[in-house]
């Protein structure tokens, strides 16, 4: 069977019967998952507080609803798409981008060799596989601290979503770790600018950053309270 007959088998099949060839299991879908005001009420009295300074101008506590910060495996997500810190080659490597590969079988490889590798800053689909989540976005992240080519990564991981009417999404932390861009500062870009983005793109309806490190919780928990600020 082509990797074409395979995708779309998968694509078109019921949710139970999908769920038979899961190769990860603990499955959650996004109903498992708080959104930030959710996860605030739950969590602030454990949560290191933020310090607001009157240079914080930049409050999306609309978009509160549409984010989630999670601690978890990326590939246990019953959504419509995962991204996957990938490399230029797009065929497999270590990490997330790995783990990815291993839990949707081998036909993600065949796929994505057809796709021809893939830019820093990029983005492209492919489907999930054996994978809960339906689609993979393929993203490839810089290597040390570049803030536009990291942007482009959220972005067009985004605007590719929206062309597939994907409306559920989780992020990895991209280019932190082995390509060395400080957890910090990655985070920064990523929240303000999926948070920008999806203020005139309201189709995507969840957006959860997948959290592997406790380091990068605390930060995306002081983040929020800056940009989406709760009481």
């Amino acid at each position: 069977m082509s990797f074409i007959e395979e995708k779309e088998k998968y694509l078109r099949m019921d949710i139970n019967e999908k769920r038979k060839n899961y190769s990860t299991k603990n499955i959650l879908s996004v109903n498992d998952i708080p959104t930030w005001p959710e996860y605030w009420q739950t969590n602030k009295d454990n949560i290191d507080k933020y310090k607001k300074s009157e240079n914080d101008k930049f409050d999306m506590s609309s978009l509160a609803n549409k984010i989630s910060i999670w601690e978890g495996d990326i590939t246990t997500l019953e959504i419509d798409a995962i991204v996957n810190a990938a490399n230029e080659s797009l065929l497999g490597g270590g990490g997330v981008d790995g783990a990815i590969h291993r839990a949707a079988g081998p036909y993600l490889r065949k796929e994505c060799a057809t796709l021809k590798g893939c830019q820093v800053g990029e983005a492209k689909i492919t489907g999930g596989y054996k994978l809960p989540a339906k689609y993979i976005i393929h993203t490839v992240g810089p290597r040390g601290e570049k803030p536009d080519k990291l942007r482009d990564c959220y972005i067009n991981s985004l605007e590719l979503a929206e062309n597939n009417e994907i409306k559920t999404i989780a992020f990895p932390c991209i280019s932190t770790g082995v390509y060395g861009y400080p957890q910090q500062a990655a985070a920064e870009v990523a929240l303000r600018h999926v948070l920008l983005h999806l203020e005139h793109h309201p189709k995507i309806s969840r957006v959860i950053f997948c959290l592997f490190l406790s380091t990068d919780k605390e930060i995306y928990e002081k983040l929020l309270q800056k940009y989406c600020p709760q009481k």
